[in-house]
C-alpha cells in the first residue's frame, strides 16, 4: 500500500543506481511507516522536463502515499531522509527536491481485486 514514487529532469542514470535507490527507499518507506515492505511499491521516471525556480537545473519531486495517516514527525524525518538519498544518487541539490505526502482511506486503495478498506 505504501508508494513512493521519484520524477526527475535528471537523465542517463545508470540502472544499477536506479535499482540501489529504488531498493533502499522501499526499505526505508517500510521502516518510516512501520508497515511490511511486501506492500511497497516504488517507481522512478528520469529525463522529464522540469522548471523549478525558474530554472531548468536538476531538480526532483517525489510522491509519498499510504493507507492511514502518516504524523508530522514522520513526514519531517522521511523527507530528510530522502532527499539525502535522492541527493546522493542523482545529484540533486535538496532545496530543489518537492515531496508530496498523500494519507490514503482504505477504500481508496485497491489491490489484489479488492481494496484496503
Amino acid at each position: 500500500m505504501p508508494l513512493i514514487k521519484v520524477q526527475t529532469s535528471v537523465s542517463a542514470v545508470q540502472k544499477a543506481e536506479v535499482e540501489a535507490m529504488l531498493l533502499s527507499l522501499s526499505g526505508k518507506l517500510a521502516k518510516h511507516l512501520g508497515k511490511p515492505e511486501s506492500y511497497v511499491m516504488t517507481a522512478f521516471e528520469q529525463g522529464i522536463d522540469m522548471t523549478f525556480a525558474g530554472t531548468t537545473d536538476p531538480v526532483c519531486y517525489v510522491e509519498i502515499k499510504s493507507v492511514g495517516t502518516m504524523k508530522p514527525d514522520q513526514t519531517e524525518a522521511m523527507s530528510q531522509d530522502f532527499c539525502q538519498q535522492i541527493n546522493q544518487t542523482l545529484g540533486v541539490p535538496t532545496n530543489r527536491i518537492y515531496i508530496e505526502f498523500a494519507d490514503a482511506k482504505g477504500a481508496m486503495w485497491g489491490w489484489n481485486g479488492t481494496t484496503f478498506g
